[in-house]
């Protein structure tokens, strides 16, 4: 039966590792069609972004409102967590004392801060655990679209179909690596289709504000981990009978936590500190001229970057530049096909220009890009004289918004791990350094090396045969996925035993 309580219930889907690479958002080769029903019925925002490009950083600043750095949750995977300063509260914690039954329907918070748990932070797992009449906040993530992948079987993808972004090659390998990162996603909105018809089927979705989003960017090489429009552009996607009209398409530049603020607007809860986020209904929104972004360290990976973008350019800040782009990350080099393709093609020469830029050995400090007449962010103009202007105003943007929003403590001195290593890799790969040597040192603190490249052509070669079998199975297909490197051998092994 149908609730009949004034303030709505809430239900905020997220599912991991994704763009707005949905039929809905005009993505070539993928059906996404109760994504797309969702939309229809709401608004969808086109320039959606998130604070930061990996899950436990951007979930913290979507628990809370705030951006991560500004929280002290700007590491990803924090083993120190620390209470959140400044009388900040969880946004569960707010709809919870203002009436609202609140549920985590999924496995993970993965926040950086205290407290941290699925217990603390919510009331319990399933809205339909409350009392009659009480509203309800859930949120539920959908992880399938984190790397591994699954195949559809129902609607297998022709890499015919698909189309790529320049910045990689157009092979049959990629083309089928990519067109399995979308069957994976049509298995997710079947998901996402069984959650919104259980809203029908209760008689609650009369009465339900719902959110559909990304937590961050595509888990592909310049996406998760970085400020391109790869790592940091969402879906997004609101609905809420009565209230939103119905197919609407905005082009306002929106960030995720300002669905927080929107949520607390809509139960009638004033937060004791403003957020950051604002109300997706309100002018400061309509007016927004810039979104930020940060990045940290991303599990040992040492390195930091900060953007902003506007709705004619982005300017990255690498605060790291010494560093590469393809430093080693284990998960990264154990998860993405393209990756050690990429890495092959590089050695051999046998990338475009644009191509290559990513996997050079440092990065310029200053990145700017103009984004009406270069969408895929490939062409860097930070030295041309005629964007001098556009530089100039961004990075006083940035600058004010490090100072004053975020309180930005930059990179500290041991995070370049200068003279902590030795001068170049003494093992065949950085991997088999790193494993050998996880006891030795610690990685934690200093991260792990920065040698680059991380392997060399013939062992690059040896992984991209790993992989084929496994990027090109039948859509029929229950191979697992390869295990690559030591630690996630380790890891199978371990499983296995």
């Amino acid at each position: 039966m149908a609730d009949s309580q004034d303030r709505p219930n809430i239900l905020w889907i997220t599912i991991e590792d994704w763009s707005a690479d949905l039929s809905c958002y005009g993505t070539k080769g993928l059906q996404t069609p109760h994504v797309d029903k969702l939309a229809s019925e709401g608004i969808r925002f086109e320039q959606a972004f998130t604070t930061s490009p990996v899950c436990s950083t951007s979930r913290s600043a979507m628990m809370t409102g705030f951006h991560q750095n500004y929280i002290g949750a700007q590491e990803h995977r924090e083993p120190n967590k620390q209470p959140l300063p400044y009388g900040i509260r969880p946004i569960p914690h707010l709809l919870a004392e203002a009436g609202y039954y609140t549920a985590l329907m999924s496995r993970k918070t993965d926040c950086n801060f205290l407290p941290t748990t699925k217990e603390e932070l919510f009331m319990g797992v399933d809205w339909n655990e409350r009392k009659p009449g009480q509203p309800f906040f859930a949120r539920i993530t959908f992880g399938g679209t984190h790397r591994s992948w699954k195949r559809d079987p129902q609607r297998p993808i022709s890499i015919y179909e698909v189309e790529l972004p320049p910045y990689y090659p157009d092979t049959p390998y990629f083309r089928r690596d990519w067109a399995n990162g979308l069957e994976q996603m049509q298995l997710v909105d079947r998901e996402v289709g069984e959650i919104l018809q259980r809203l029908e089927d209760e008689g609650l979705a009369d009465n339900t504000l719902v959110f559909f989003i990304g937590d961050h960017g595509r888990c592909h090489i310049r996406g998760k981990q970085f400020l391109y429009d790869g790592g940091i552009g969402i879906p997004m996607i609101m609905r809420w009978p009565g209230k939103v009209e119905r197919g609407q398409v905005n082009d306002d530049l929106v960030m995720s936590i300002d669905i927080c603020a929107t949520v607390l607007e809509a139960a009638g809860v004033k937060a004791p500190v403003p957020l950051h986020g604002k109300s997706l209904f309100s002018n400061e929104v309509k007016n927004r001229k810039y979104v930020f972004s940060a990045r940290e360290k991303m599990d040992e990976t040492h390195d930091a970057m900060r953007a902003v973008r506007s709705d004619d350019f982005k300017l990255i800040l690498n605060l790291m530049p010494e560093r590469p782009y393809c430093q080693y990350n284990n998960y990264k080099e154990s998860s993405y096909p393209m990756l050690a393709a990429m890495n092959a093609m590089n050695l051999k020469g046998q990338l475009t220009p644009a191509q290559a830029a990513f996997f050079a050995p440092s990065k310029p400090e200053v990145e700017l890009y103009d984004l009406k007449a270069d969408p895929h962010e490939i062409n860097n103009l930070a030295n041309h004289p005629g964007y001098a202007d556009a530089k100039a105003e961004l990075l006083a943007e940035l600058q004010n918004w490090r100072d004053h929003v975020i309180l930005d403590k930059g990179v500290p001195d041991y995070y370049h791990a200068w003279d902590v290593f030795p001068e170049s890799c003494p093992a065949p790969t950085v991997d088999e350094w790193v494993y050998n040597n996880r006891d030795k040192y610690d990685f934690v603190k200093y991260g792990w090396p920065a040698w680059y490249p991380t392997k060399s052509l013939k062992e690059w070669e040896r992984i991209v045969k790993i992989w084929e079998p496994w990027v090109f199975r039948e859509s029929t297909s229950t191979m697992a996925r390869p295990a690559i490197g030591l630690a996630a051998k380790a890891k199978q092994a371990a499983r296995s035993r």
